[in-house]
């Protein structure tokens, strides 16, 4: 609570710091043209504390006291009348609300172009040139700063996640994409790789994977990117041709993939993982260990962890974890990691498309709770361990059923069917506007069945044709329980498994099909217990015995691989990365508008003064330097959008200047108040969106 609260002071102090510059140039600018400057504010709305040369420092305005020794406002005053009482032209204020600032100048008010005077001293009296700079020069101080703030940081060195692929969702593009190279490279199957090291994106080095989520959503609608990544094994670069979709879960344009994990555990949302850790049998290990080894192999990313759980064969993997050297009190823990049997992705055709779950022969596992999150708004409701037996109408749902009914039903009461503690139980729970209800989800290992599947689709990527699985015919339902195969007794999904592989060995040797006996229960009441006949053909044997093994460990309870971007101590260096990032950062905001229009990027994308103080406080865990370099972001963002050719904006005077300049004379004032009017349109309706967003946001 306290980081949060020290990050958001810091982001307030931090934007008024933008605004402060972006003033500050108009000002400096104001008063080498020889205009009048009024008033220097930082913040908006009611003067907190201010100070005026001749009156000093004051709570409040200066005002009162310069009609007390002058008689007038400040702004009656001449220059001469202000020369010989000794005060300033210029108030300086700090004002309570800090979302902007303005310069009051003698005869410019961004929303009142009929504030104009025939004072000498004043904005409309003093040539175009001049004032062209004026309009300019907050602009040109936001892009000043923001190559600073992008020096200091690239100096002392900004931490990003690498450019390593982690997850790679099987129907997404890069789930689904044959390498553009793969018969010269001699690969055989689509798709990125977990541990493919993104080396460029459309020609351009790829230094983060921040550059690839650009790259993707920001590309043109309904065109691909090409997209070279180094891979081990591969003695060339794999090239891919990847047209983004937009995400589900994000709007924007997307390839699906997340960054690669490395081998230390989440320090932050760790009690959220934890019941997964004591499932996995190294409930001592803490936040953010580091996994240094398992089974005598060296382990630096979590991908190294697989082959090395696939080749243990079901028996636990030793696994070492270890704190950093330079911790006050270094920590090893050695624990051994419980192995679990992999199943069969079954891809069904689900309501987004290709869908899958996990099992045998198209029978899946019920669906248990794991773990009721803290903070869950269903802590009172469920338990670690309710298995759900209905929801939204579906009787024993596999899990991704499970996980469709809760997604398609934000902000609702869900009325659900639990089993807890042997006894059927009502209950319902509350899904929030995310579409969750706040808890973790794991498999029922009792072995009774969800909703079976009597037939699947061949994978991601398939035609649309539905295969048969083993248990087509047999007219099992959900909650069928498995008693035995071939008369072998079991207990639970793993001893499933080894009893169909052990039952098929003979089978798998000699190249054949297999039929077994399965005893079963029906879960119908009165329905007698019974035998029926299991038919394997040898390709479903085969595949049985494909399968290997994996841990209860998951890529999301791993930070991502990092990179350092940093000019080395080379001040030149960082001067040269400052201006390309400062460069790469105000074609991105061009293109972000470009493709606002184009919708590939959402209304609901763009943040607001209050979503851009939550996204920096919530960014400030990441380091100091990613805060400085966060802000130079947010400069940028201000300076390109103070100059878009919008009314009452930098920009939109900018461009009625232009107008005066090739016409001889300023847009009438009748022209200039209905654009006001506009623009004030225009800003209102986009604070109102981004407030509402950024709302939205935090609830």
């Amino acid at each position: 609570m306290l980081t949060s609260l020290l990050g958001v002071l810091l982001m307030i102090v931090g934007f008024g710091v933008l605004i402060f510059v972006h003033e500050l140039g108009h000002f400096i600018a104001a008063k080498w043209a020889g205009i009048r400057t009024e008033a220097f504010a930082v913040g908006m709305g009611p003067v907190v504390a201010s100070w005026r040369m001749g009156i000093g420092a004051v709570v409040g305005s200066t005002e009162r006291k310069v009609v007390a020794r002058t008689g007038k406002r400040a702004a009656e005053l001449t220059d001469e009348e202000l020369i010989r009482h000794g005060i300033g032209e210029t108030e300086y204020s700090l004002r309570w609300l800090p979302i902007g600032g303005f310069v009051k100048m003698l005869g410019q008010e961004d929303a009142n172009p009929n504030a104009v005077s025939d004072d000498p001293r004043s904005y409309n009296m003093r040539p175009i040139g001049k004032r062209m700079v004026v309009v300019s020069a907050g602009v040109i101080m936001n892009v000043i700063l923001a190559i600073a703030l992008f020096m200091t940081a690239f100096m002392v060195g900004v931490r990003f996640e690498a450019p390593v692929i982690g997850y790679v969702p099987p129907t997404t593009p890069a789930g689904l994409t044959m390498p553009a190279n793969a018969a010269s490279l001699g690969i055989t199957e689509p798709g990125l790789r977990p541990g493919d090291r993104v080396r460029a994106i459309d020609g351009d080095p790829a230094r983060t994977f921040a550059d690839l989520q650009i790259a993707t959503a920001m590309a043109r609608p309904g065109r691909s990117i090409t997209v070279e990544v180094d891979r081990r094994g591969i003695p060339e670069p794999v090239r891919f041709e990847l047209l983004p979709v937009v995400g589900a879960e994000t709007g924007l344009l997307s390839i699906g993939v997340t960054p690669g994990r490395s081998n230390r555990l989440y320090e932050q949302g760790f009690d959220e993982i934890r019941g997964y850790l004591v499932d996995a049998g190294i409930g001592g290990v803490g936040p953010g260990l580091r996994l240094v080894e398992a089974d005598g192999f060296p382990i630096e990313t979590f991908d190294e962890l697989g082959p090395v759980v696939d080749a243990s064969n079901g028996t636990p993997v030793r696994t070492v974890w270890r704190s950093d050297e330079e911790a006050d009190q270094p920590v090893t823990v050695v624990e051994n990691l419980r192995v679990e049997p992999a199943y069969e992705e079954l891809w069904y055709p689900g309501p987004q498309g290709p869908t899958p779950d996990e099992g045998l022969l198209g029978l899946s596992p019920r669906v248990r709770i794991q773990q009721v999150l803290p903070g869950s708004p269903n802590e009172d409701v469920l338990r670690a361990g309710d298995v759900i037996l209905r929801a939204g109408g579906i009787d024993f749902p596999r899990r991704s059923q499970f996980k469709n009914v809760v997604q398609t039903q934000p902000g609702v009461d869900l009325p659900l069917v639990v089993a807890r503690d042997g006894v059927r139980r009502d209950v319902t729970v509350e899904v929030n506007r995310s579409g969750a209800i706040g808890v973790m989800l794991a498999h029922d290992e009792t072995p009774a069945t969800a909703e079976p599947l009597a037939d699947v689709l061949g994978g991601p990527s398939s035609d649309g044709e539905l295969i048969p699985t083993a248990i087509a015919g047999l007219d099992l339902l959900g909650g069928t329980r498995i008693d035995a195969v071939g008369g072998q007794a079991i207990a639970s999904w793993p001893e499933l498994r080894a009893a169909l592989r052990t039952q098929t060995e003979a089978a798998l040797n000699a190249g054949t099909g297999v039929t077994l006996p399965l005893a079963v229960t029906h879960p119908t009441p009165g329905t007698p217990a019974g035998t029926v006949p299991l038919t394997l053909t040898a390709d479903q044997v085969a595949s049985l015995h494909a399968l290997g093994w994996r841990s209860g460990l998951d890529g999301a309870f791993f930070q991502p691989v990092h990179t350092t971007l940093s000019a080395g101590g080379n001040p030149i260096t960082a001067i040269q990365m400052g201006f390309g990032e400062t460069h790469k950062m105000i074609v991105m905001t061009y293109l972000t508008i470009d493709r606002l229009f184009r919708g590939s990027v959402g209304v609901k994308q763009l943040r607001g003064p209050v979503g851009i103080i939550d996204l920096g406080a919530k960014i400030l865990p990441r380091g100091f330097m990613w805060f400085i370099f966060f802000l130079g972001m947010i400069s940028v963002n201000l300076a390109v959008l103070n100059f878009l050719p919008i009314p009452i904006v930098d920009g939109g005077l900018f461009l009625f200047l232009i107008y005066e300049k090739i016409k001889g004379q300023p847009p009438s004032l009748r022209f200039q108040n209905a654009a006001t009017i506009v623009g004030l349109c225009l800003i209102g309706t986009v604070f109102i969106v981004t407030f509402y967003n950024d709302i939205m946001r935090l609830l």
